[in-house]
């Protein structure tokens, strides 16, 4: 029986271009400003205002709790500064009383510093007693808990009855203000030195943010501060970058990638269709004498968009298979069927 015929397969030549490559590093979310709201004073939960997820602005009433027991202060505190303020009255007569005796010697001097100093001590009493009206109001003030920024109301673990207070060891919500977004990601002391080597901190590039489903985030990043040593454990050291959220995309708790790009003026790049991977080594089919292909190793150094860039395993000039892989081996002969890299470039840009 004859041997099939070559298979026609597209070949292209490598060569070297200007490229924009990534680097990428896993990054999770959190808002500017992630608040836990906490009652400051005890009760029971009367009220609940918002739901979960719910987007709320300063000053706006999340929950309430029953202030019966605090309007009973404060109708205490109040029955207590009048009070004070009766006795100060009297204490005020009692000294315009006695002030004129003294002074015509009718009475004595010590009467009189008796009756000033049980009025110093009444008025006394009476800031006393405003001071408690004053705490008994906030107290019935904290009943009410209202939004302390704009954000969006996060798990809500309590429920209307429930009792809460100062000690209560969760949160009722945690407010997450989102205007601004941070990304928390690490670099390897490998990639941090790298890094360094490429970006001033006055000159680090915006970066950009693949969100989970590998959509690119419409806004760019900023670098903003990076941590001042590496995490032992891990080896790595952390940054911040900061992203603008005004059309709300992002929350808290999100998970993404930051990509930081890298401008090299000549790479050689081959499309990531025209190798395979094999033992966590990538692979090309380079095209060799006779029209045999042969399988080589390649080492690649990042990526741009469907391309992969390689440092080793291919010079330019050299010709490989661009599609049909899997049906080749070491040795096959093939009729190869050039393929215009420029053409292809246009197809699928870097």
């Amino acid at each position: 029986m004859p041997a099939p015929p070559p298979q026609t397969l597209p070949v292209i030549t490598a060569g070297n271009q200007p490229a924009t490559v990534y680097q990428e590093f896993s990054a999770s979310l959190e808002g500017s400003k992630d608040i836990e709201i906490r009652p400051q004073v005890d009760g029971y939960l009367d009220k609940i205002y918002v739901d979960e997820g719910a987007y709320v602005r300063k000053g706006q009433p999340l929950f309430h709790i029953n202030d019966r027991p605090y309007r009973e202060q404060l109708n205490n505190t109040n029955a207590g500064l009048s009070a004070a303020k009766a006795n100060l009255a009297n204490a005020e007569i009692n000294v315009s009383k006695l002030t004129p005796l003294v002074q015509n010697n009718v009475v004595s001097g010590v009467q009189l510093k008796t009756a000033q100093a049980a009025h110093d001590a009444a008025a006394a009493n009476v800031l006393q007693a405003e001071a408690m009206v004053h705490n008994a109001e906030i107290n019935l003030g904290y009943t009410f808990i209202k939004a302390t920024v704009d954000g969006y109301i996060g798990r809500i673990p309590f429920k209307t009855g429930s009792l809460a207070g100062t000690t209560t060891t969760l949160p009722l919500t945690i407010l997450s203000e989102i205007k601004d977004v941070y990304a928390y990601f690490s670099m390897s002391e490998n990639d941090f030195i790298q890094f360094k080597n490429r970006f001033s901190a006055k000159q680090m590039p915006p970066v950009e943010l693949l969100l989970a489903d590998n959509s690119v985030y419409p806004r760019k990043g900023k670098v903003e501060i990076v941590s001042g040593q590496f995490n032992s454990s891990r080896g790595a050291i952390s940054f911040r970058a900061t992203f603008q959220n005004t059309n709300g995309l992002l929350r808290s708790g999100n998970t993404g990638k930051i990509r930081i790009p890298q401008s090299i003026t000549s790479a050689i790049i081959i499309p990531q269709e025209a190798t395979f991977e094999l033992q966590d080594k990538v692979f090309v089919f380079v095209l060799a004498d006779s029209n045999k292909v042969a399988a080589r190793p390649i080492t690649v150094t990042g990526k741009s968009g469907d391309y992969y860039l390689v440092e080793k395993g291919i010079k330019p000039g050299e010709k490989i298979v661009y599609t049909g892989l899997d049906r080749l081996r070491d040795g096959v002969v093939i009729v190869p069927q050039p393929m215009s890299m420029d053409s292809l470039l246009k197809a699928k840009p870097l």
